[in-house]
C-alpha cells in the first residue's frame, strides 16, 4: 500500500456501531463491564479509549512498526522513554538537541542518576568512544532543532546492536512521510504530534511507535501507570490531520525548497542551513535516508547583527513570530530566545547555535507570497 493510501486508510475501520467513516470522538472516562472483569476490551479512558485505539493503530502502520501509544505531549513520549532507564545508565544524544529535550534530559532525569553525552553525531566512529558499559540509549533527532543536521539513523541503528542499546530516533520534523527510522534500525521512534502530523496548530500531543512486543508492553505500563495520556478530541484531530499528511508533505518540501533557494540567493543573507543543498554536512545522508528534503529551513544575516536579526521577525507578515512548527501557515522563530533558550548559551554557541540565528517553518501558502514576505522584511 502506497503511503498516501496508508495515510487515509491504515489502522483506521469505519465505527462498528454506525458505519461512521471518520474515527468517533468517545468523549467517556469510563466503561460498562458486563460482569467484573467482562468488558468489551475497554475499561477506563486513561488506560485505553477508542478513538486514541485508532490513532495509535494509524500512526503504527505509517511508521511501518507493530504498536503506537500516544501521549498528551511530545514532552510526555520522551518522559515515558526515559523512564525505561535507571539511575547510573547513561544516554548519548546531539549536541543540537531539541531545548525542550535537554531540559528534560538535564533538569529532570539527570537529577535521578542519568548521565547525558552531548556531542556531535556526524560521525559515527567518534560517537562510539563515548560508549561504555553503563551507556543504554543512543538519542538521535533527524534533521536536527533548528540547524538541520542530519544523522545516519542506519549506521546508529548498526552501532545500537553491537553493543545491545536501545537507538531513540526523534522523527518530528521529518515525519514518516519523509523517512522510517524503525526500517533503519531505530528500536522507538517518537513525534511531537503537535507538528506536522497533526498540521493544523489546533492539538498538543505526542506519540511512540515500536515494533517489538515487550518494549511495547513495557512502555504501555508506562503510558497507564504515569498517565499522560491525551484526551479523545485531541486524538480525533490528529486522526483528521493524518489523512492529508502526504499531500501537506508534499507542498511543504516544495515551498522550503524554493525558500531555501531564495535566501541562498540574497545578498544580505549569511548561511542557509537546508539539507537539501550539496554543501550540507550529510548531505549524501540526507539523499540516501530521506524522500525529501522538509519544510524547515534556518538562516542567519550577513554581519551577525542581532537588531538586524530582530527587525526581520518583527516585519514578517505572513511568516507569523511563534513557537512551534509544521502547521499549514508559515512560522518565524528565534531559537536563542524561544525554543533553545533553556540551553545555557555557552552550550547553544558550541553546537553552532548563534543568537542571530533565525529558523523559519515554511508553511503550505503560495510560494511567491512568501518569498515576498521574506523580500519586504530582508530589505
Amino acid at each position: 500500500m502506497k503511503f498516501g493510501t496508508k495515510a487515509i486508510h491504515a489502522g483506521v475501520e469505519p465505527d462498528p456501531t454506525t458505519g461512521a467513516i471518520m474515527t468517533p470522538i468517545y468523549q467517556t472516562s469510563t466503561y460498562v463491564q458486563r460482569s467484573p472483569g467482562d468488558h468489551k476490551g475497554y475499561e477506563y479512558s486513561r488506560t485505553h479509549n477508542p478513538t486514541r485505539t485508532q490513532l495509535q493503530n494509524a500512526l503504527a502502520a505509517l511508521e511501518n512498526g507493530k504498536h503506537g501509544l500516544c501521549f498528551s505531549s511530545g514532552m510526555a513520549a520522551e518522559d515515558a522513554i526515559m523512564k525505561l532507564l535507571k539511575p547510573g545508565d547513561e544516554v548519548i544524544s546531539t549536541n543540537d538537541l531539541y531545548g525542550g529535550s535537554y531540559r528534560l534530559f538535564t533538569k529532570i532525569f539527570q537529577n535521578y542518576g542519568i548521565k547525558f553525552h552531548f556531542t556531535n553525531m556526524g560521525n559515527v566512529a567518534n560517537v562510539e568512544k563515548l560508549v561504555n558499559e553503563n551507556t543504554k540509549m543512543i538519542w538521535v533527532e533527524t534533521p536536527t532543532n533548528p540547524l538541520l543536521n542530519i544523522i545516519d539513523i542506519k549506521a546508529y541503528g548498526e552501532l545500537c546492536r553491537k553493543h545491545n542499546l536501545l537507538l531513540v530516533a526523534d522523527n518530528t520534523f521529518a515525519t514518516p512521510y519523509l523517512q522510517t527510522p524503525l526500517d533503519m534500525g531505530a528500536d522507538i521512534v517518537m513525534h511531537s504530534l503537535t507538528k506536522y502530523m497533526g498540521g493544523h496548530s489546533d492539538v498538543v500531543m505526542g506519540a511512540i511507535v515500536v515494533k517489538d512486543d515487550d518494549l511495547h508492553e513495557r512502555l504501555a505500563f508506562i503510558q497507564n501507570a504515569s498517565g499522560a495520556t491525551p484526551g479523545p478530541q485531541d486524538c480525533f484531530l490528529v486522526l483528521r490531520g493524518l489523512k492529508t499528511l502526504h499531500l501537506r508533505m508534499e507542498r511543504h518540501c516544495q515551498n522550503g525548497r524554493k525558500v531555501a533557494e531564495y535566501l541562498k540567493g540574497n545578498a544580505k543573507v549569511g548561511k542557509v542551513y537546508w539539507p537539501g543543498f550539496e554543501e550540507h554536512p550529510n548531505h549524501e545522508v540526507a539523499q540516501k535516508q530521506m524522500r525529501d528534503f522538509g519544510g524547515m529551513v534556518s538562516f542567519e544575516l550577513k554581519g551577525d547583527n542581532l537588531d538586524d536579526a530582530t527587525r526581520v521577525l518583527e516585519n514578517l507578515k505572513l511568516f507569523a513570530l511563534a513557537e512551534s512548527l509544521g502547521g499549514v501557515e508559515s512560522l518565524c522563530g528565534h531559537p536563542a530566545s524561544m525554543t533553545h533558550a533553556s540551553i545555557p548559551r555557552e552550550d547553544r554557541m558550541k553546537a553552532g547555535l548563534r543568537d542571530t540565528l533565525i529558523r523559519l517553518s515554511v508553511g503550505v501558502e503560495d510560494a511567491e507570497d512568501l518569498l515576498a514576505d521574506l523580500e519586504q522584511a530582508i530589505g
